[in-house]
């Protein structure tokens, strides 16, 4: 598609969104009670399943580390994804990319000191691709580690951002993605530290700030959301254990 068909001259996208606007989201925790903590994400047309053990004591003493727990990051990306069914291997260039960010995003973000020689899996499935998969990644492993009640400084939620032109555009669907310089962020809570950044194409440096702003903001509007469902799922235990 041709950059005009992505951002009409009445300021809409594709999707008939405005440049600010993000895509619908919505989420759930404890979708898999056998597991620790589970999640499952839906951004835009982005699906994501989310599935945590532990922390648990490490199956191999390799695993082991004296001080703070281990976070062991496994991605699984469904061949159906995508339109095109590429199955992608755990040793795909990309794959590794995501891994290598999400673990290092996390581990500067749980209180891993507080559960020293033990192990967090998180298991990530990826059902459904239509932009902005890293950030919609982040957002069910947050939610998941929550569930599981992991120890976080607070949630971590991450979304997407492009630069049209002049004008940046939040929360990319797949076609805007491939059509733009984009970066993903994940924001700390309602501040705007970050706990991720990951800059995909080269972007101007003068429209960087712009865009970081826009990011930033639309990342406190997910946490809200996050937030939301996660007192929603509390008080419904709560209900049950009172009735």
């Amino acid at each position: 598609m041709s950059r005009l068909e992505l951002y009409s001259p009445e300021g809409l996208r594709v999707d008939g969104r405005r440049w600010n606007e993000l895509r619908r989201f919505d989420c759930k925790i404890n979708t898999h009670p056998a597991f620790d903590g589970s999640s499952y994400v839906e951004q835009g047309n982005s699906k994501v399943i989310c599935m945590v053990r532990g922390p648990m004591e490490p199956p191999m003493r390799s695993q082991v580390n004296q001080t703070q727990a281990v976070i062991e990051m496994n991605l699984n990306i469904a061949s159906f994804s995508t339109l095109q069914r590429r199955k992608r291997s755990k040793n795909d260039k990309r794959m590794i990319e995501m891994k290598t960010t999400l673990e290092r995003t996390f581990e500067q973000s749980v209180m891993s000191h507080l559960y020293p020689r033990t192990l967090i899996e998180v298991n990530v499935q990826v059902l459904a691709q239509d932009g902005a998969v890293l950030a919609t990644m982040t957002n069910a492993i947050t939610l998941a580690l929550i569930d599981a009640g992991v120890a976080m400084y607070d949630y971590v939620s991450a979304v997407s951002v492009g630069i049209h032109d002049q004008t940046p555009l939040l929360d990319l669907n797949v076609l805007e993605e491939n059509d733009m310089s984009c970066l993903t962020i994940g924001v700390v809570g309602k501040s705007e530290k970050l706990a991720m950044l990951l800059l995909e194409d080269k972007m101007p440096l003068d429209k960087l700030e712009n865009a970081l702003a826009v990011a930033i903001a639309g990342g406190h509007r997910i946490r809200d959301l996050m937030d939301d469902e996660v007192r929603s799922h509390g008080n419904q235990r709560v209900s049950k254990l009172t009735s």
